[in-house]
């Protein structure tokens, strides 16, 4: 089975605003059907290869990243499933239908939900899209649709925004796995195997009753996380250059059945030669599909949407590192400076030395109006905290060093290497994604106390270092709570002491 984008979609996909004036239902749904080579009557559940093209066709013609749409219906339906083994379709007892759980929606044929699973797909789809457009759920950076994360509180309404979705548990402040959305987003990970971005949400941010049938009462409606996202990896373009994320076996014909042509090696440049292909064996359940592309040496094959990266072909500019203001700086003039906390004295310091820098004019959850903001408990990832000790340490050089490559994080990677410091990130597909992940306090002392020496230490000798030295006044490394993220005012407290036991 060999079947290509139509040029239905790609029209569709140009625009939402042409897709919510033009689409009629019934002719998109029969598109999708013979693209697909399906027959909407059969009242039967079509071979995997033919699913994944009717999810993936009707998440594109809705401008959906088809991965989200894939996951949903695995985590609604299990196993892609719509009718039964009697060729009834399958209903729940909370009413939910067929593949994508239709429960309750006004304006939708309830028997063709029952009969047509193109019909009932393209009514998750159509919910899941207006989730992600309602104005009274938190957006995330600048709600671009083709990063995954971006879909977050657009999966958990799809289930429902009650206390059992709330990505905190507001007892213990601990994530929820077992939300909705959190379980959409791994089912994303396992299957159509892509590395996501955990999301650093607050616990203050979800406020609820875990007794009550309310829903969740929002007091952040916009998150700016300074994070790598994951953009969908469905629309790649003809003759656009991209890379391998891992070494990946370079394949004849778009299946795992098909002969070896030699690995692609991580981070090696590729073009795409046309449209992506569905899994050629019907039987095989992948959520992913395969692209033709060609290495420099002329070579052809297939290579799975998974392991394709579009840092090689729109590349992120790395932003000249320059310090903060420095001087004479007024902290109180940040909205959520806190006198009276043990940290004001620290970001006072280190706001006017120009190791960190507060967030300008940025929406303040608490007053919900535009203002300058410290946040001093939200969580560094390693990347960031490189650069505020580089900016201590060694501002000079982290000004003048030259960036090798477009990922932001380089220029610090780069000089993390030459101090031998024991960092977790790197530059290379998959370390780019541990470098925007929340660092811990355990691994911040090992960086900490490596740049101290100019060797590396262990994370038991790093925090005996913190101990024996004043910049902790835990008493044991369980008391010191290793394991916890690092927050902007561990950080700056940290880093103040430091000066003083140090530099003066």
């Amino acid at each position: 089975m060999k079947k290509l984008l139509k040029p239905l979609i790609s029209v569709i996909a140009i625009s939402t605003l042409s897709l919510s004036i033009n689409i009629d239902k019934n002719v998109l749904a029969n598109n999708i059907a013979n693209t697909c080579e399906y027959d909407s009557a059969s009242n039967v559940n079509p071979d995997y290869s033919t699913m994944n093209c009717l999810l993936t066709e009707t998440a594109l013609s809705y401008n959906v990243p088809p991965e989200i749409v894939k996951a949903i219906a695995e985590g609604e339906s299990g196993n892609w499933r719509h009718f039964d083994s009697k060729g009834e379709a399958i209903v729940t007892a909370d009413n939910g239908i067929g593949i994508m759980q239709i429960t309750n929606q006004a304006g939708y044929n309830q028997d063709r939900l029952k009969s047509d699973i193109v019909y009932n797909i393209q009514a998750g789809v159509k919910i899941l899209d207006d989730m992600f457009k309602r104005k009274d759920l938190p957006s995330i950076n600048g709600g671009e649709r083709d990063v995954l994360e971006h879909w977050y509180f657009a999966i958990m309404a799809y289930n429902g925004t009650k206390p059992v979705n709330s990505p905190i548990v507001q007892a213990t402040g601990e994530r929820n796995a077992n939300a909705y959305q959190e379980r959409i987003l791994r089912i994303i990970e396992n299957l159509e195997l892509i590395d996501l971005t955990e999301l650093p949400f607050l616990r203050e941010h979800f406020q609820y009753d875990s007794n009550s049938k309310e829903n969740i009462k929002f007091s952040a409606m916009n998150y700016n996380f300074d994070l790598p996202l994951t953009k969908s990896k469905y629309f790649f373009k003809t003759n656009q250059k991209v890379s391998a994320t891992t070494n990946v076996t370079f394949r004849t014909r778009p299946t795992k059945d098909s002969p070896a042509m030699g690995t692609l090696r991580e981070g090696e440049i590729v073009t795409i030669t046309g449209p992506f292909e569905y899994e050629e064996v019907s039987t095989k359940k992948n959520h992913f599909v395969w692209y033709p592309v060609k290495r420099n040496d002329g070579t052809e094959g297939y290579v799975a949407s998974s392991y394709l990266n579009y840092s090689a072909s729109t590349p992120t500019p790395t932003p000249p590192v320059t310090p903060p203001t420095t001087g004479n700086v007024d902290v109180s003039k940040f909205a959520d400076y806190n006198a009276n906390q043990y940290w004001a004295g620290d970001f006072k310091w280190a706001v006017n030395i120009g190791i960190i820098s507060g967030y300008l004019n940025v929406k303040n959850p608490s007053t919900g109006k535009y203002e300058n903001l410290l946040k001093p408990y939200t969580n560094l990832t390693e990347n960031q905290m490189l650069t505020i000790l580089f900016r201590y340490f060694k501002p000079s050089e982290l000004a003048s060093t030259k960036a090798n490559t477009t990922w932001y994080g380089d220029v610090n990677y780069q000089l993390a290497t030459k101090y031998s410091l024991p960092v977790l990130g790197a530059n290379t597909a998959s370390k780019q994604v541990i470098a925007g992940k929340d660092i811990t306090r355990g691994n911040f002392a090992r960086i900490l106390a490596s740049m101290h020496y100019g060797k590396t230490l262990s994370q038991s000798e790093a925090i005996k270092f913190l101990r024996d030295n004043g910049l902790t006044t835990t008493k044991t490394n369980e008391e010191f709570k290793p394991n916890d993220s690092l927050t902007r005012a561990h950080t700056v407290a940290f880093f103040h002491r430091y000066e003083q036991i140090f530099n003066n």
